[in-house]
Order: structure tokens, then C-alpha cells, then sequence
């Protein structure tokens, strides 16, 4: 049994789809498929149950999972602890976050990272949404957890994770915030904040999109240059601005009602830096969101 085929395994176990999962690995998707077939032939019996619409692991191939996934970490772990040694990762890792993306992995990925080298500080600072690339251009910090896609030319876009619904913010008197979930099309009738900043164009649409999926325009409401504004604004109910909805329970307010939105696209975080060649520090924390996320 070859470690790809287990790696294949487990991912193919989060995504349940065959594309993305190559996706992750570098692989095609025949060959995602042919590990797959290699690994049922070693156990005896089928760990997925695959239609042209759907993959879902069958209650072997869950049992294997299980059982898998742990021992699969602490493999990790522990080739990690001997590379860490190896390596004598020291000094200071300044990693950027934009408000609302401090998940508790990225605390715990920064604390295990800490702990593997004790001559190790990792710690954190918050960009603006205005400019989630500033300081990142400027060497203040040498990676930023963010929204994605980022298409920067020189920045380089390493693991993404926690894949969310998106919710837009509204003041709790808002009509639309009595409902339970809106559509994406709703949008149009819902005036959205405009973020300003030099944050690209591109980028500001995650937040504040200009269009529905079926290209309705969205109506522009009052001009924000940071969150705390953002905020106080969409509470006075001047406008509306989309968020993840984990991201809308840790900003929890009474006069604001974050309500789910269907039909868009997933939020998305991803850890990103500045191309070249990164730190032994910065690689290590990469390779633990990757595993850990």
C-alpha cells in the first residue's frame, strides 16, 4: 500500500469528486481513479460508490476513513517534528489576517508550529479589507490568510480552506431580514456597500459584488473604508455587505441580521505570500493548514 493511495483516499473522502480531487493532489483524474482501484484491490471490496452524479464512500470505505485519518496525521506529524528539527526553523513569522479570517485552525496551526520549534514566534496582524495586499507588499508580514481568488501576479496563492455559504449583512429592521435564506438574485433589489481602498477591483467584488449570477445590477449604497465603518453603516441600514456566515456569528450584533444567501459561490480563505522563495518558517505553516484544514 502506497502513501498516495491513502492520500488519494482521504481527500476523495472531503471532496467526493473525482477533478477536485486531482486538483488538490497535482494528479489527473484517471489517475485519482486508478489509486482508487488499487486500494479497492487491496482490501478486498468497494470504498466508494461512484455515479455519473455523485461520489459518497460506501460504509467500508467510511470504517477505513476513520480509522485512516488519525493514523495518517500523526504520520505526518511526526515527519514534520524531524523536518522541523532538521531544518532549526528560529526567528519570527509575521502572518497578516483579514478581519473576520482568524479561525481557530490558524491559531492551532501557528501553536503546533511553535511548539515543533521552540526558537519560533509566530504572530499575527490584522489588514484592512481595504488593503489586504499592503502589508504584505510592504514586508510587514510575510503571508496573509484572505479571501480568494487573488490573480496578484506577484503574490503566490499557497492552501485553501474553510469553505463557507455566504450571508449578507443587513440592519435587523431591513424587510429582507425578517426571511430566513435569500437568493442570489435578490441582490438587486438590495443596495450594497462600496469598499473603497486599493484593494483590485476584482477582489472587492467578493464583499461587495456589482451584479447577480445572471447579471442584474446591484445598487450601490454609501462608500466604507474599513470594517468598524462597514459596520455602523449597515446597522444605520444604509446597506448591505456579504460576508461567510461563521464570519457573521463571530461579529454577532442585535442590530444587524445576517441572512444566508443561495445561488453564489462559496466563500473561500486561502493563505497567500509573496512569490519567491519562501521561508523554512512559512513553508512549515503552509504544510500545516494544508494537513490540519
Amino acid at each position: 500500500m502506497e502513501l498516495r493511495e491513502l492520500e488519494c483516499l482521504l481527500v476523495l473522502g472531503e471532496e467526493l469528486h473525482f477533478g477536485r480531487t486531482g486538483d488538490r493532489l497535482g494528479l489527473s483524474q484517471g489517475r485519482v481513479s486508478q489509486l482508487v482501484r488499487s486500494l479497492e484491490r487491496q482490501v478486498g471490496g468497494r470504498l466508494f460508490d461512484r455515479t455519473s452524479r455523485s461520489v459518497r464512500p460506501t460504509p467500508l470505505g467510511e470504517r477505513l476513513l476513520a480509522e485512516v485519518r488519525p493514523a495518517y496525521r500523526a504520520l505526518h506529524d511526526a515527519l514534520d517534528n524531524a523536518r522541523a528539527a532538521a531544518r532549526g526553523i528560529t526567528g519570527e513569522l509575521r502572518v497578516g489576517f483579514l478581519t473576520g479570517t482568524a479561525r481557530e485552525g490558524v491559531v492551532e496551526a501557528a501553536g503546533i508550529l511553535e511548539a515543533r520549534n521552540p526558537d519560533l514566534a509566530v504572530t499575527f496582524a490584522e489588514v484592512p479589507m481595504t488593503d489586504p495586499f499592503g502589508a504584505l507588499r510592504r514586508g510587514e508580514v510575510e503571508a496573509v490568510v484572505t479571501l480568494l481568488p487573488v490573480t496578484e501576479p506577484d503574490l503566490v496563492v499557497g492552501p485553501s480552506f474553510a469553505k463557507e455559504q455566504q450571508a449578507v449583512a443587513l440592519s435587523a429592521r431591513h424587510p429582507a431580514a425578517r426571511r430566513g435564506r435569500l437568493h442570489a438574485e435578490d441582490l438587486a433589489s438590495l443596495p450594497l456597500l462600496n469598499v473603497t481602498g486599493p484593494a483590485p477591483a476584482y477582489w472587492r467584488e467578493l464583499m461587495s459584488p456589482t451584479s447577480t449570477p445572471d447579471g442584474r445590477p446591484i445598487p450601490r449604497g454609501p462608500s466604507v473604508s474599513s470594517f468598524q465603518e462597514a459596520l455602523i453603516t449597515i446597522a444605520a441600514g444604509r446597506g448591505g455587505l456579504m460576508f461567510c456566515v461563521p464570519t457573521g456569528r463571530s461579529f454577532a450584533r442585535s442590530d444587524i441580521t445576517y441572512v444566508p444567501v443561495d445561488g453564489l459561490p462559496d466563500s473561500v480563505l486561502g493563505l497567500v505570500w509573496r512569490r519567491g522563495d519562501p521561508t523554512p518558517a512559512l513553508r512549515a505553516f503552509a504544510d500545516l493548514i494544508t494537513t490540519r484544514l
